[in-house]
């Protein structure tokens, strides 16, 4: 395979959702746009990408894509149930096929026992339900726990995308 370059998840996800005429979101918090990044470096991509929140406040996870600030409160930022309000929330708000969120602690500091520096839950949101996700990265530091915080959602999307009678 020399010579051979690894799929570019972003790609595959632009390619496939162009195929079918869908739409896509994203909602970010820990990544703070770098998931819209990777997908706007893409050529074509606004053929799907409709945009991205960066929702890094908890304010903005509330004003921008309606997640109850309750929620918030009650479960913290870092949690599925608020994941899965923002992948929700972000595919109401765009009106899009499909969304995607992202929130964690990428650290250094802000981790907790109960929540430690990478952990990170993801959400993909279409109109047959939300699935949630949880990924325990370990303390890799900030940026590692960053980049594999897109790729991981980056593969959801995907997996999602694979799923029959899903669009």
């Amino acid at each position: 395979m020399a010579g051979k370059q690894a799929p570019d998840p972003a790609k595959e996800v632009i390619d496939t959702l162009v195929s079918r005429k869908m739409t896509l979101a994203t909602a970010e918090s820990c990544t703070g746009g770098l998931l819209s990044g990777a997908i706007t470096a893409i050529p074509g991509s606004s053929e799907a990408f409709y945009g991205g929140f960066v929702t890094y406040s908890n304010s903005a996870k509330s004003r921008m894509i309606g997640v109850p600030a309750r929620m918030i409160q009650d479960h913290g930022a870092v949690s599925a149930p608020v994941a899965r309000a923002m992948a929700d929330g972000a595919r109401n708000t765009a009106r899009t096929d499909i969304a995607v969120s992202i929130t964690g602690v990428a650290g250094p500091s802000g981790g907790t026992e109960r929540k430690p520096v990478g952990l990170v839950y993801f959400a993909v949101a279409t109109k047959d339900g939300t699935d949630v996700k949880e990924v325990r990265f370990g303390d890799i530091g900030r940026e590692a726990i960053r980049q594999a915080s897109v790729e991981t959602a980056l593969k959801m999307v995907l997996e999602t995308l694979a799923k029959p009678d899903e669009h």
